[in-house]
């Protein structure tokens, strides 16, 4: 036992010495480039997995494996470590550190929410609407771990006010005379609603409301589940359907800009890198793409979550002019409170805002595509001006604009000022600046820029050729299966960092002109499939002269790797795929068969979304049905 005490303890030393050990004959015996890059490839991708070591520590293998291996140099790899992306994640983030310093997320969350009402449904719908706007502009994980608390409290404001309505109920039956349940609205600068009940004790529950919400606060922040903390299961039933709201809508609200999540701008800048004439992919193309996929997610996520746990009743969410309950009207009362606890709105927070708007508006209208942008302005140097340019000029302005003036007073009495604070500092940059993620993509690129050094790539390209056989629409789908479990166990970064280099060989496939061609060719991939590959030259089939004129069908790269990268943020099955996830599954709300059996149909929906619009209003928009001029020729030659 004591031995299996210590594997326990160094399971993770152990992973990696047996992992390189393991996988150490694939390049000592081959002896190829291409099995020296595999090697590397193979190692990375189960520490990434395994998460044995740090992601960021992992990403940095390339560094020290391709030079040893001979395939890139040091100086190579090093290039690769910091890129275009970087630049606009260092704007990204001054605009999210702004943002959250000065509580201008925490206004238009609160603002949006009074919008839509306290009915549960509505109330859902409204929290999902507005975390699902902040995640197109901050990263999921700190709009989760932003909206959460507030959605907390106000579920347990929901409870706390039924038990209020319901020992009212229990008063008037006992022969009490006051039956009337008031609720004071007295909102003063920072102090609290006060709830008054004017009813006699009853046994079991108590007459002041402001205890009851007390207690439950008290076992929130405890972090106990006793019996008590939830009155009814459908009570429960909210509780989970709040916390899966915040944590999907963070997620399908970061789909909607490149710079919403981390896997949307590795792709841009992983696309850019290997079709640098595409210039097809930007802020304005994206968001034109994935807005209709994100909306229609989102609803369809919505009416799930809501049937999925409290039932869906069309008749009573769309009751016109009934008054509302006192539940409701204690919830909208403390929505309001929290909302004029944050006071009229600062200088502070006009600023952010206006930047804000401003950086959305250069991005959209840099090269929108149907008109010519401001780029155009720049017309001797094109392509050199993109959207981290725009987020750097932005970003720089948050250090030079004063957001308040720092004083000092004399030995005369006098205050006078000496200087100025700007809207964020260094200091406050670095505490939000996600190193671990910057690091984690510069090891992809240089990944990528392996793979395609050592021909690995188009190794890999030519493996995957019979699956030209099947039709367009199955390829995606498989693929998008593929990286959609595959991100539920890795993260979201990491996958996309590994498969990127991998499916981007698919462009290229070969389908016979024939029936009996695409018939052969199902064969071979059988065969191939069981590593039997001599059976099918054993057993006769060769390739007729028809056979051997098959057409190479040159498929548009974006139809692979953008459902692909779509897809690798559909991570809602369990509490660790994703930080959204795990900071809602910490309230102690849910079970993780809750979020299995919810996620499931969040996870179908995704992907049903991904290939509508695959076929849909994405193929006019980058002409998929064509093969581009911006990417490599293929000869049209196949091999007999």
């Amino acid at each position: 036992m004591k031995f299996f005490s210590y594997i326990l303890v160094y399971r993770r030393l152990l992973l990696i010495v047996f992992t390189l050990l393991i996988l150490l004959p694939l390049p000592l015996i081959l002896r190829s480039k291409e099995a020296e890059c595999a090697y590397t490839l193979f190692v990375i991708a189960i520490f990434w997995l395994t998460e044995a070591l740090p992601l960021s520590i992992t990403a940095l293998l390339p560094g020290l494996m391709f030079p040893m291996f001979g395939i890139m140099t040091s100086k190579e790899v090093a290039s690769a470590y910091f890129k275009d992306f970087h630049l606009l994640l260092i704007g990204v983030i001054c605009l999210a550190t702004s943002i959250e310093k000065w509580n201008l997320h925490k206004r238009i969350a609160l603002r949006m929410v009074m919008m839509v009402g306290v009915n549960p449904a509505w109330l859902s719908l409204g929290f999902m609407s507005s975390t699902a706007f902040l995640s197109m502009w901050l990263s999921n994980t700190s709009t989760a771990a932003m909206v959460m608390p507030i959605v907390e409290a106000v579920a347990q404001q929901v409870i706390s006010a039924e038990a209020e309505v319901e020992a009212t109920q229990m008063t008037y039956f006992s022969g009490s005379t006051n039956q009337a349940l008031e609720i004071d609205e007295s909102i003063n600068g920072q102090e609290a609603n006060e709830r008054k009940e004017k009813t006699k004790p009853v046994p079991g529950y108590s007459n002041d409301a402001g205890k009851i919400s007390s207690k439950m606060e008290l076992e929130k922040n405890s972090g106990t589940n006793s019996g008590n903390k939830y009155r009814t299961k459908k009570d429960h039933m909210m509780c989970k359907l709040m916390c899966l709201c915040i944590a999907y809508s963070s997620t399908i609200g970061g789909l909607t800009t490149i710079t919403g999540t981390s896997t949307n701008l590795i792709f841009a800048e992983h696309f850019n890198m290997r079709y640098p004439d595409c210039q097809c992919i930007n802020f304005g193309s994206w968001f034109i793409m994935s807005f209709p996929a994100a909306i229609i997610i989102l609803l369809l996520s919505w009416i799930w979550l809501q049937w999925f746990f409290l039932g869906f009743n069309f008749k009573e969410m769309f009751q016109c002019g009934k008054p509302p309950t006192a539940k409701q009207k204690a919830c909208a009362a403390f929505i309001k409170q929290e909302y004029q606890k944050l006071g009229p709105i600062r200088y502070q927070e006009i600023v952010t805002l206006v930047l804000f708007i401003v950086m959305a508006l250069l991005w959209f209208s840099r090269d929108p595509g149907f008109v010519s942008g401001w780029s155009a302005l720049f017309s001797e140097y094109p392509g050199f001006a993109t959207d981290s340019t725009v987020a750097l000029l932005i970003g720089l302005l948050f250090f030079l604009i004063p957001a308040k003036r720092l004083t000092k007073t004399t030995p005369t009495g006098e205050t006078v000022a000496f200087d100025y604070s700007p809207l964020i500092t260094w200091k406050e940059f670095q505490s939000f600046m996600p190193w671990d993620i910057a690091i984690l993509v510069g090891g992809g690129f240089a990944l990528a820029d392996g793979c395609e050094e050592s021909g690995l790539s188009k190794w890999i390209g030519n493996k995957l050729s019979p699956l030209g056989s099947l039709p367009v629409w199955l390829i995606i789908l498989i693929s998008s299966l593929l990286v959609t479990s595959l991100t539920e166990v890795a993260s979201n970064p990491a996958t996309i960092t590994l498969l990127l280099p991998i499916l981007s060989p698919l462009m290229i496939l070969v389908k016979g002109k024939h029936f009996r061609c695409r018939k052969i060719a199902l064969l071979e991939l059988f065969c191939y499939q069981l590593k039997v590959q001599t059976l099918a030259f054993s057993s006769g089939f060769r390739l007729e002269k028809k056979c051997r004129q098959a057409e190479a069908i040159h498929v548009n790269p974006l139809y692979i790797l953008l459902p692909s990268t779509l897809c690798t943020s559909f991570a809602f099955l369990l509490p660790v795929a994703n930080p959204p996830n795990a900071i809602v599954f910490s309230y102690g709300h849910l079970k993780v068969m809750d979020m299995v059996k919810a996620g499931l149909g969040v996870n179908i929906v995704g992907v049903a979304v991904v290939m509508l619009g695959m076929f849909t209003w994405i193929v006019p928009m980058f002409d998929l049905h064509t093969y581009p001029s911006w990417a490599p020729p293929i000869s049209n030659e196949t091999t007999p």
